[in-house]
């Protein structure tokens, strides 16, 4: 949003690019024509159009530059002219059926609202607003002659730690039962180690890295063989064979 001050008998503000079409923004801009500022912001925040925020922005810019520039009331001035005009538009498209394209157009707008006096007289001459003053160059500083240094206070020494005494920065020991555990891959160096915490480590051996798994003895239950049961019969001592 910019203002725009010119020697005539207006002030004015303009906003441009407003995401708004200019025939919504005109139809909001009709209704303050000609009103007071405080009719104009009292209609503006009664209005459901959402374009009557962005003018009601444009015109509390135009009372803020005849207040702050011209030394004017601002409830004392008139909505002079208001206009709205075209600006670029945003062409987008959406997919329809058949393989077509639906045109959308996201308009843009201009809008200007210019304040005067209910005299129609002219509007005073912009304030000059005084310049702020440079600050005043540094006095230099006289250097300090160095004091005498005061005799640095002799270190004492530091007790002796106690040698049962557990140092933070030691890592903590290992777990007894934690190393216990057998562990699935045991290189040469821990395996003495292992054969002295372990009750029947003697007989297990670490498998080498790449080594086969061995292979079970026991046979699944698809291609065991089934081998014949003899049942002695109740009557007599001869026995029958099942398969």
């Amino acid at each position: 949003m910019t203002a725009v001050e010119t020697p005539t008998s207006t002030v004015r503000a303009q906003a441009r690019y407003v995401r708004a079409a200019p025939r919504k923004a005109q139809l909001v801009v009709d209704q303050i024509r000609g009103r007071t500022v405080p009719e104009a912001r009292t209609i503006l925040a009664f209005l459901t159009r959402d374009a009557a925020r962005d003018v009601a922005r444009v015109l509390d810019s135009a009372v803020a530059n005849a207040e702050a520039n011209h030394g004017l009331v601002g409830d004392e001035l008139v909505v002079a002219t208001a206009y709205v005009g075209a600006g670029p538009q945003l062409k987008r498209w959406r997919a329809r059926a058949r393989g077509r394209v639906g045109r959308i157009r996201k308009r843009t707008c201009h809008i200007t609202v210019a304040l005067a006096l209910p005299t129609g007289e002219e509007i005073p001459a912009p304030i000059e607003h005084p310049k702020p003053a440079e600050p005043a160059p540094a006095e230099p500083v006289a250097e300090e002659t160095p004091a005498e240094e005061a005799p640095a206070e002799e270190e004492k020494p530091k007790k002796p730690r106690a040698a049962n005494a557990r140092d933070w920065r030691q890592k903590p020991r290992p777990n007894a039962c934690a190393s216990a555990s057998r562990p699935r891959h045991a290189s040469r160096k821990n395996v003495e180690s292992l054969r002295r915490q372990l009750p029947n480590a003697s007989a297990w051996k670490p498998r080498r890295a790449g080594a086969p798994k061995r292979k079970s003895n026991t046979k699944s239950i698809s291609t065991r063989i089934r081998s014949p049961i003899s049942v002695p019969t109740p009557t007599s001592g001869e026995t029958r064979c099942f398969s």
